[in-house]
């Protein structure tokens, strides 16, 4: 199986924290995060960022506005919202927790 196989559930798993990590920088708007996911291991297709962006709204953890766009239709720019932010710092925090344990039961010496 293929490293990008193997680790594809796990990268799936964490493709909301890499979101919110990305949006926590600023307003973006679709195109700017997968810009900026695409040459990470959490690059995706708008197939899966759109419905992802779409559930976290839903969550309250963003919130979006439109705006006009010289070059085209109007955007729908992101950002974290406080419940998102707070999201974030509970998944920071339940991450290096899990590096800790990992640490200490020897699998990443």
């Amino acid at each position: 199986m293929a490293t990008n196989n193997l680790f594809k559930p796990l990268r799936r798993g964490l493709l909301e924290f890499a979101v919110l990590t990305t949006l926590s920088t600023g307003r973006h708007y679709a195109g700017d995060v997968m810009g900026r996911l695409a040459e990470t291991p959490f690059a995706t297709q708008e197939g899966t960022l759109y419905p992802l962006l779409s559930k976290m709204r839903r969550d309250g953890l963003l919130d979006h506005e439109w705006e006009e766009s010289d070059s085209g239709p109007p955007r729908k720019y992101y950002r974290v919202t406080e419940a998102g932010t707070e999201r974030l710092r509970q998944l920071i925090a339940y991450w290096k927790q899990l590096d800790n344990t990992l640490t200490e039961l020897g699998a990443t010496r």
